[in-house]
């Protein structure tokens, strides 16, 4: 079937089939990517040490803060691309592939330059101490080195998904998660590098699948493909990126300033191992909701073709289903932290301390997982029809108007307990606020699609 062909489909083929068909390669990318997170955490933990854990996860807030600059982007460009699908404007999106692939080589050497620089100072206010320190600035000098072809391995990988190479998309991501899972132990054990290793086995993996995406696009029978006069920067494609790809930077961003907060309130009440124990159980949860996030970029691509297209209809059947599905796969997360929690936190470490301090955790954090996989997709669905401001209202609300103020008041009065409490609370708020902005805005889609149907 060829590339355009495809493309019509969005607007064609039954909604239900379409989504299995996106976002099924979608999810297993997902969660292969999720596992490859995994798979560094495990090797660290086991193979480096308990303190190496506590390292890893001081990281995790500069890896969001890189990850909002490279959605904002990616997402952005896969958006307006879907738009542009939809609407036939073949010319347009042949020039959003190229302006967002200047876009990520500008900000990935700038963000990777700028930070290599300030990057002590960065990571003590992420969190870092003494003791952890040392293995966080191992691990990310050499992310840092290497963060332009991250920044264009997922921003690749989200143009394939919205050009309807969902598969490609997929298979890079299982072939970097293999060649890294095969890396790691060789860095670490074999070559004695420890937590650099597995920083070192994570670009090189992520290098190797970059150079199959961008064959993927310099085929020339393709719809949409590499050639010259596409990669001149358009204020106006730059523009519509931005302004969608706000969202997910707003996203990431306060992602970023939340676990600041959660790492620092930690290490006072809990010390090293409780971060240790923090970066255990996000690593968990963050496998479910890969998941939903697969769900979610499976979901993108139709909503936005129908959205752009104008058929209503297939645009909130699509969002029905995804909020159903996203729904069982977070009942099932919330079983498996609830019920085994002491046999997940095995996997990483064997420490007593930071098991206890982990099964905790895991319990308190997932406490209310039922609720956020509706959540989470009605938050991607405005952002997907290009209503970035209802997608950044939902997610700040989330994180800096309910998440924030509690973690400032709870873990005085609570300790430790107060800073994991603080996250299920801040859940349950946001599911009620967005159900309510979803609630109303259903109302005038419905409200939309007869004027349409009477229209035509």
């Amino acid at each position: 079937m060829d590339n355009k062909k495809a493309t019509l489909e969005l607007g064609t083929k039954p909604v239900g089939r379409l989504l299995m068909q996106y976002a099924m390669p979608a999810i297993v990318a997902m969660v292969a990517s999720s596992l490859y997170n995994m798979v560094d955490s495990i090797f660290i933990g086991q193979g480096v040490g308990p303190m190496a854990i506590s390292g890893l996860a001081i990281t995790f807030p500069f890896m969001n803060l890189s990850g909002a600059i490279g959605a904002c982007i990616g997402v952005g460009a896969s958006t307006y691309l879907s738009v542009k699908l939809g609407q036939k404007d073949y010319s347009t999106a042949q020039h959003i592939l190229g302006n967002s692939i200047v876009l990520k080589i500008i900000t990935g050497i700038i963000f990777g330059a700028l930070s290599l620089i300030f990057l002590n100072p960065i990571l003590r206010f992420f969190g870092a101490t003494d003791n952890t320190l040392p293995y966080a600035r191992e691990y990310m000098e050499i992310i840092l080195l290497g963060n332009v072809f991250t920044h264009l391995y997922f921003g690749m990988n989200a143009l394939l998904r919205a050009a309807s190479k969902p598969k490609q998309a997929m298979y890079a991501t299982i072939f970097t998660v293999v060649l890294n899972t095969a890396l790691d132990p060789l860095f670490i054990y074999t070559f004695h590098m420890g937590i650099r290793g597995a920083a070192l086995a994570t670009i090189l993996s992520q290098m190797t699948a970059l150079s199959w995406q961008l064959w993927q696009f310099s085929k020339p029978k393709e719809l949409l493909h590499f050639k010259r006069g596409i990669y001149g920067l358009k204020w106006s494609i730059i523009k519509n990126i931005l302004a969608i790809g706000v969202s997910p930077l707003a996203m990431n961003a306060c992602s970023c300033i939340v676990v600041i907060f959660i790492n620092t309130a930690l290490v006072r009440h809990g010390g090293d191992m409780a971060v240790g124990a923090y970066g255990i159980a996000n690593r968990l949860g963050f496998l479910f909701f890969m998941i939903v996030m697969g769900i979610n970029q499976g979901m993108q691509p139709i909503a936005g073709y129908n959205y752009g297209a104008q058929q209503l209809d297939r645009m909130l059947r699509v969002l029905k289903l995804s909020m159903t599905a996203a729904t069982i796969v977070m009942v099932v997360g919330w079983l498996v932290g609830e019920l085994i929690p002491w046999q997940c936190a095995r996997l990483f470490t064997s420490d007593p301390e930071l098991l206890e301090n982990s099964v905790r955790g895991i319990r308190i954090n997932m406490l209310v997982f039922p609720l956020i996989g509706s959540q989470a997709v009605i938050t991607n669905f405005f952002q997907s029809i290009g209503k970035a401001k209802i997608s950044i209202f939902l997610s700040l609300s989330r994180q800096m108007i309910f998440l924030l103020p509690l973690l400032i008041t709870l873990p005085p009065l609570m300790g430790v307990d107060g800073v994991w409490t603080a996250m299920p609370a801040s859940d349950t708020i946001a599911f009620v606020v967005t159900w309510i902005v979803m609630i109303r805005y259903m109302r005038k889609f419905k409200q939309q699609h007869k004027e349409l149907s009477y229209g035509r």
